[in-house]
This record gives structure tokens, C-alpha cells and sequence, in this order.
């Protein structure tokens, strides 16, 4: 079988779940797990209208999956989440936490406690109930892919950034620990961490803001949603079970500039 044709069909037979993924980069990674042949469970929290319409695209674009409305921040709701899914698909085989707050950029002094706890909610706290739900069914049938979506800001130390910095950073060292808890039965957890990917989420940003990144990225152009979804898809391949606990940068090579 040539490569080209195994990776339209690697992950046949496979249920995933991509939490936050009605738009931008969470869309585009369930697109490219559907297209090498899972089922995936597309996630959001309360825009019925953007999701229906999202989910419409990932249907015309060949997409296999269920859309499915939970607060991925809350015990009970995910609890609810993942019963549903196995119902409906079976059990999970790929988790990708991906859904995120707002993220606010601000100096020390003007951060209030609640912008810090949502950052921890969603990219600590979600992780680990998500895993806590489905990790029982990957080590009965001792194979499993998590996949968390970082960030480059961990490795830059984006200034007047602290709380989403802090908890991306909690988030890839509970990676590490993950990968060497659960590597015996056959469950990787990895991360992929994207740059600056403009999507919906950053339609405000000024042209200075988009040329100054842009003038630092090695490859010279701008990252796609796509460039994540196949980065995040190789994770979850069944020819990636030797890789774990390992950090991509999805960047062009800015994090080294």
C-alpha cells in the first residue's frame, strides 16, 4: 500500500472527539481525522448557529461524525459527552482537547483571578476529566491517542500573557506525565503546538501586528488550520505508536528565530 493511500485510511474504524471544534483550528483537525477515516464527535459550547453551519461544511466535506453540544470544563457534562458518544460511534480512540477561552493580553497588575481559573479550567482541568472519561475503554483495548493542542507561547515567553502561558505550559508537562503513565498500554499522549494561525478568533488583529509575525516566520507565509489538523492526525496514527510524550511546534520555525 503507498503511502498516500494509507494515510486516507489509517485511522479506519477509529472514534475521536475534538473538543472546540465548530471553527478555526478545531474544525480543520476533525476534517483531517474524518478524512483518514474516523468518526469524529465535533464539540462546542452554546453558538447553535455557527455549529450547525460548521457541521454542515464538515458533512459536505465527506466528514463521518456527530455533532455534540458540552461545557468541556464541567465533570457532569463530559460524563454526559462521552456516553453519547460511545452510543452513538463506540468507544473513544483519539481525544484532542481544544477548546479555549478567551484570551486575554494584559500586564500582571490588570489580571484578576478569574482570567487565570478559566485558563486552568480549560487547559489543566478539561484535559483531565476528558481523560479520566475515556482512558478506561483505550486501556481495555490498549490503544489510545491524546493529542492536547499547546502553544508556542510556552517556548517564546510571551510577555503580557501570563495566564495563558502558565496553563499552556501546566498543560505540556501534565503531557509528559501522561505519555509515561499510560505508554504501557499502548496510549501516546503527545502535543502539537501551533503558532499565530489566523483564524476567526483573530479578525482584529492590526496589519502592523499581522506583518511584524509574519517577517519573523523562517519558512516566510502564514500557517493554515490544515498544517495543525496534519500534524495532530500524524500523532494519531497508527504508525506513530514509538512517539510520545514529544511537543511539535506548528510554526514555520518562529519558536527558533
Amino acid at each position: 500500500m503507498n503511502s498516500e493511500l494509507m494515510n486516507q485510511t489509517d485511522l479506519q474504524g477509529k472514534v475521536a472527539i475534538v473538543t472546540g471544534s465548530t471553527t478555526g483550528l478545531g474544525l480543520a483537525i476533525a476534517k483531517e481525522l474524518s478524512r483518514r477515516g474516523a468518526s469524529v464527535a465535533l464539540n462546542f459550547a452554546n453558538n447553535h448557529v455557527r455549529a450547525e453551519a460548521a457541521f454542515e461544511k464538515f458533512r459536505e466535506s465527506g466528514g463521518q461524525g456527530g455533532l455534540y453540544q458540552a461545557d468541556v470544563t464541567d465533570a457532569a457534562a463530559i460524563a454526559k459527552l462521552i456516553a453519547e458518544i460511545k452510543q452513538d460511534w463506540g468507544p473513544v480512540d483519539i481525544l484532542v482537547p481544544n477548546a479555549t477561552p478567551d484570551q486575554p493580553e494584559l500586564p500582571i497588575e490588570e489580571y484578576s483571578l478569574v482570567d487565570y481559573e478559566a485558563m486552568l479550567r480549560f487547559f489543566i482541568v478539561s484535559p483531565f476529566l476528558l481523560t479520566q472519561a475515556v482512558v478506561a475503554d483505550m486501556k481495555a483495548k490498549r490503544w489510545g491517542r491524546i493529542v492536547n493542542i499547546g502553544s508556542e507561547v510556552v517556548e517564546l515567553g510571551v510577555p503580557n500573557f501570563s495566564a495563558y502561558v502558565a496553563a499552556k505550559g501546566g498543560q505540556k508537562a501534565w503531557t509528559h506525565s501522561m505519555s509515561n503513565e499510560l505508554a504501557s498500554f499502548g496510549i501516546t499522549v503527545n502535543t502539537v503546538s501551533p503558532g499565530w494561525i489566523p483564524t476567526e478568533r483573530h479578525i482584529g488583529a492590526s496589519q502592523h501586528q499581522r506583518d511584524g509575525y509574519l517577517a519573523k516566520i523562517p519558512v516566510g507565509r502564514w500557517g493554515t488550520p490544515e498544517d495543525v489538523g496534519t500534524a495532530v492526525a500524524n500523532f494519531c496514527s497508527p504508525t506513530a505508536s514509538f512517539i510520545s510524550g514529544q511537543t511539535v511546534c506548528v510554526n514555520g520555525g518562529h519558536s527558533l528565530s
